[in-house]
């Protein structure tokens, strides 16, 4: 694991990146609101993957003083530049950038990610979604991705699994949507938290 430090204008962004021996690609966690790249649910994640030969890149979308601010946390636009920056970042640094770049967003994060991908186009080889938000990333955005994208929910994350259904529709690109039984919205349910990390992992590994 090596620490980094991406640069968002004035802002310095810390983040964590792990690359496994003869990793293809690496996966660019957008975490979701109220969260760092300290989440343990996102920390989780990442290891699955790792042990799949996978790299990740776990960095912190906002500063801690604009993370109190309730309404940045929604600031979906600067969600989306943050991860763009973050983007370039590894497109440019010589240990990534001939590698794949996937995005795995939460919550809020998710809609930051398809926006992302959206803009990146096909340099973006696949999205994952878990507990996300992605009707917030907007219809036209939603239309445009065309990344292979997984849309991972809850099916006792009700009020959620109705938005991710509606978000699937508007998407023109590969997509499945994934209903994980028995979890709630934070997957806090035992083993649920593990079936949405190897979906992931399988999805990734099928596209990077």
């Amino acid at each position: 694991m090596s620490s980094v430090n991406i640069i968002a204008g004035s802002i310095k962004l810390a983040g964590e990146l792990v690359l496994p021996p003869s990793a293809t690609g690496v996966v660019l966690f957008a975490h979701g609101s109220g969260s760092s790249r300290l989440s343990p649910r996102n920390t989780f994640v990442a290891e699955v993957l790792q042990q799949h030969g996978i790299g990740t890149l776990l960095f912190d979308l906002l500063t801690r003083v604009e993370d109190q601010d309730y309404s940045t946390r929604f600031n979906i636009n600067l969600l989306t530049r943050r991860l763009l920056t973050a983007t370039d970042w590894l497109q440019t640094d010589p240990k990534t950038k001939d590698l794949d770049i996937g995005y795995f967003g939460a919550s809020t994060g998710a809609a930051a990610a398809l926006q992302a991908a959206a803009t990146k186009g096909t340099k973006i080889s696949a999205v994952v979604s878990r507990g996300g938000r992605p009707d917030l990333a907007g219809e036209i955005a939603l239309s445009q991705v065309t990344a292979p994208t997984l849309l991972i929910v809850g099916s006792a994350d009700y009020g959620v699994i109705e938005l991710n259904q509606q978000a699937y529709e508007l998407m023109r690109c590969e997509k499945k949507l994934t209903l994980i039984p028995e979890a709630t919205h934070l997957f806090e349910e035992p083993g649920t938290l593990g079936q949405a990390a190897h979906s992931a992992a399988k999805w990734f590994t099928q596209h990077l």
